[in-house]
């Protein structure tokens, strides 16, 4: 990452004072305490941290995925946090893309079909040209007939992203989209992102892989289910650098929550 620009006006998604707790009383969990954070418009950030730290809830509940137990989050200006499971469950059918570590694409469909599912369960009947187009962006349009077992783990990862895509989300979320992956694999992936990120896509991504999280605009940090600190145009060894002092439980005392908003991940210029 390089000289910091500004991404498009606004943000994406918008957590105030989100809190997600698991258990109750002695046993219960704070996986997200009291997180106020932006992620903004037409940006890639990166959320990186111990084992625990809370990365994958924080995910989730912004992608409403999982109800927030404290606090609101928002996608633009939709408070999710103030609709019911249908209205939800339409959103994210429309206006959210989720991508998964373990790729979760249905064995006995086609690529085709496995990008082609996501307009189906929105009502829509898919176009054939709109599916092809949608793979040929992720540069898999010879694939478009073969089953998940006939591609390789970054191919279908691809397909992946190509069925959160196909609907044209607002925000594509990513769950260690390269974990599964090896390195030439994981390179292709965040190649893709980069450029979707480069044509305006808005991008969240969980990672525990320096290497990926230095691809993005920015990095947040989080520890014990608080956003501790925050990278903008770093580069692979200060990320790492940045992630081996939190996990030690050293890193920057004192830094909090203060300035981790929209104006802190700002997009960077590559």
């Amino acid at each position: 990452m390089t000289t910091t620009t500004m991404t498009r006006a606004g943000a994406a998604v918008t957590l105030r004072g989100v809190s997600r707790v698991y258990g109750r009383g002695t046993a219960a969990v704070r996986a997200v305490d009291n997180v106020t954070l932006e992620f903004p418009r037409g940006g890639w950030t990166a959320v990186m941290g111990p084992s625990g730290s809370g990365k994958s809830t924080l995910l989730h509940c912004a992608a409403g995925l999982e109800r927030v137990d404290g606090g609101q989050v928002l996608l633009g200006d939709t408070d999710l946090t103030a609709i019911g499971d249908r209205a939800l469950t339409a959103l994210r059918r429309t206006r959210i893309g989720f991508v998964f570590q373990s790729f979760n694409l249905i064995g006995s469909l086609t690529a085709a079909q496995n990008v082609a599912l996501p307009l189906r369960l929105a009502g829509r009947r898919p176009r054939g040209a709109e599916v092809r187009d949608t793979l040929a962006a992720v540069g898999l349009a010879d694939r478009a007939r073969h089953r998940p077992r006939e591609l390789s783990g970054g191919q279908q990862q691809r397909v992946a992203i190509a069925r959160a895509m196909v609907t044209r989300p607002e925000v594509l979320f990513a769950d260690e989209p390269t974990g599964a992956l090896d390195s030439s694999a994981a390179h292709v992936v965040l190649d893709l992102l980069r450029q979707m990120a480069d044509a305006g896509q808005s991008i969240v991504m969980v990672t525990h892989d320096p290497m990926a999280a230095a691809r993005a605009d920015a990095v947040v940090f989080l520890r014990d289910g608080r956003v501790v600190d925050r990278l903008v145009g770093a580069g692979p060894r200060e990320v790492a650098d940045r992630l081996a002092g939190w996990e030690a439980g050293l890193g920057q005392a004192g830094l909090g929550q203060a300035g981790l908003g929209q104006a802190g991940l700002g997009k960077a210029r590559r």
